[in-house]
């Protein structure tokens, strides 16, 4: 296990430490008003990322470690615009026996066993067999059904970690479960939750988790949606008893689940089920990243009730009302 975490950095500010890194991003650049070249990285573990510089003797440096590669560093812990960042005295590739990938792939709080325990309550409680079957070639396939257990749910934003995905599922099908009786007159629960389990699917393919969290060739020309409606088809293939009307309204959810064009949606939301599962998709997403912006700004030393800093993420700084409020 590491000693020196990215999310220690508060309390090693100013001090030099040594540790191990995935390293994400590498480039030579060149130094303002010249004088040659300067080393651009952003290093990576499970809590975090944080840019480092390196500014002298990184020739050896540059040419045997490349990105997505292990690394041993050596560097000063300061800060830089308000943000955290080591600046690098020494880098070496790390051997594979130097490192214990749990170190570097952030993981889901929640146990994997409950969390797929519970899935697979909320299928079992579906009325509707035609929508229950399709649920269960996905999820009982042996392949696609322990990679939707382990992925991720993003590259970078919401759910970044390992078993991420299985996560975001499940918070959303307790919110299908809650809100579904609300409009009981418009809107079929089994339909709900059935957008709620598919619609990320395709990221078991649009993404790669295997050393750190990356795109794949597919996922960077298709898209998880494009990717799941091709998924869905072979299986309605294999199922001719699968009601026309009830396929049509299925790939509509997946299709529109983004809610707006600008946000990579297909399609708007034009039926019931589709308007409240965009609005809870969009709902989940944006509590995981406060949840997220505000760990980040305790862990950059600022006090909980204080405001963030800017989220990329939110287009906005954000504020923890129940820290505000228990610092009266």
């Amino acid at each position: 296990m590491k000693d020196f975490y990215i999310a220690d950095a508060a309390q090693h500010e100013n001090a030099v430490v040594t540790s191990y890194f995935l390293l994400s991003q590498i480039s030579a650049r060149d130094k303002k008003g010249g004088g040659g070249q300067y080393l651009a990285l952003t290093l990576a573990d499970k809590t975090g990322t944080f840019e480092a510089r390196m500014w002298e003797d990184f020739g050896k440096a540059l040419t045997s470690c490349s990105q997505g590669c292990y690394v041993k560093a050596m560097g000063r812990i300061d800060k830089y615009q308000g943000r955290f960042q080591i600046t690098l005295q020494q880098m070496r590739s790390a051997a594979e026996t130097e490192i214990d990938v749990a170190d570097f792939q952030p993981a889901t709080q929640y146990d994997i066993d409950a969390l797929w325990a519970e899935l697979n309550g909320f299928v079992d409680g579906f009325t509707n067999t035609h929508l229950q079957k399709l649920v269960r070639s996905f999820l009982d396939d042996p392949e696609l059904g322990p990679a939707f257990r382990s992925a991720p749910a993003a590259k970078m934003l919401h759910h970044a970690w390992i078993g991420g995905l299985l996560e975001h599922v499940v918070f959303l099908l307790r919110l299908c479960g809650r809100v579904a009786p609300q409009y009981v007159d418009e809107v079929d629960p089994d339909l709900l939750m059935t957008a709620a389990i598919l619609h990320d699917f395709g990221k078991v393919r649009e993404l790669a988790w295997k050393t750190s969290f990356s795109y794949t060739t597919e996922g960077q020309l298709l898209g998880h949606i494009t990717i799941v409606i091709g998924m869905l088809r072979d299986r309605m293939a294999t199922m001719p008893e699968f009601p026309e009307r009830l396929r049509i309204l299925v790939e509509h959810l997946i299709l529109s689940h983004h809610g707006r064009f600008e946000y990579g949606s297909p399609k708007l939301p034009m039926t019931p089920e589709a308007v409240v599962f965009s609005a809870l998709d969009d709902l989940e997403a944006k509590m995981q990243n406060m949840r997220a912006e505000f760990a980040k700004a305790v862990e950059s030393g600022k006090r909980p009730d204080d405001v963030t800093e800017f989220s990329r993420s939110m287009d906005r700084a954000l504020l923890n009302s129940k820290a505000y409020l228990a610092g009266v």
